[in-house]
């Protein structure tokens, strides 16, 4: 047992800067009135908010790793990288960063066509209201547009008529590599975590590939512990951390108060048979 692993860590979670609907300064606040000793914002594609999250977080007095969650095409899916404990002003990172979020915006506007086609217009405009920067616009912010007019009840009603393969409102779109993305956090000085792995929906043998590929590329981490995952899910990725020699991190995942499955800080503890991520990143924790 590692006497680390009841941290209270959040190590994953959005703010409005991507497709959160708070502020990083609320996202800190919400995290240290449920007890988050140690926090991470990972923005989607973005570390613009970085430098509030540090701050916010330091007011309060939890202590602090700079984040990101990277968009990565991987076998034809979409799959996320966290990088945790990086440098934000890294050049590398920054401009691989503002490449990956350039492609949104159009890819916002063929899925405002499509959903346009089947009957709902005026959505890439409706989307906007909800994020303000056409460069981090994504399916989230469509979908609070369609439950604003009433088209479905909530989003997770938006992701089983639209925008999902096969749906209206669906536009394929080709993220960072793999390589890309685990080199831009390791070059950062930081470590990459696959994040949510059992949301990809891999057979074993597909997940097996993408656990050796990041290992070989100088990935070191996996998320255990996350808001979309089962407690049985729990057990079997503290079980390929350890199979793979990787560091195992925990994060809700929130987005918004009403919207997300897992408020911050409020998981269970990791497996005490792992090796927390922030064990390997004590150095580069940023403390109040």
């Amino acid at each position: 047992m590692h006497l680390m692993n009841a941290v209270n860590a959040d190590l994953h979670c959005h703010s409005n800067v991507s497709d959160g609907t708070l502020s990083p300064e609320d996202v800190a606040d919400r995290a240290h009135r449920n007890g988050v000793e140690l926090w991470a914002l990972t923005d989607h594609d973005e570390i613009g908010g970085q430098q509030r999250a540090r701050q916010a977080a330091a007011a309060l007095g939890m202590s602090y790793l700079p984040g990101v969650e990277i968009s990565v095409t991987f076998a034809g899916r979409t799959v996320h990288i966290v990088g945790l404990g990086f440098d934000p002003q890294d050049p590398a990172m920054v401009q691989g960063l503002a490449d990956t979020r350039g492609g949104r915006e159009r890819r916002a506007r063929d899925m405002a066509a499509s959903l346009a086609a089947a009957g709902i217009p005026g959505a890439f405009d409706g989307a906007l209201k909800y994020v303000g920067n056409p460069d981090l616009i994504s399916r989230t912010h469509f979908a609070r547009y369609l439950v604003e007019i009433g088209v479905c009840g909530d989003p997770h009603e938006v992701f089983k008529r639209y925008l999902t393969e096969g749906k209206p409102g669906f536009v394929e779109h080709r993220w960072a590599s793999l390589s890309d993305a685990v080199s831009w956090v390791v070059g950062a000085g930081g470590v990459a975590v696959i994040a949510h792995p059992g949301r990809y929906d891999f057979t074993p043998n597909e997940e097996f590939v993408l656990f050796t590929e990041f290992k070989a590329l100088g990935g070191q981490g996996v998320e255990v512990v996350t808001g979309s995952h089962t407690v049985a899910e729990y057990g079997k990725y503290a079980d390929m951390a350890q199979e793979f020699d990787l560091l195992a991190s925990r994060g809700s995942d929130f987005h918004d108060p009403a919207e997300s499955h897992t408020d911050l800080g409020t998981l269970p503890d990791l497996p005490g048979r792992v090796t927390p991520v922030w064990e390997a990143l004590a150095s580069r924790v940023l403390h109040p």
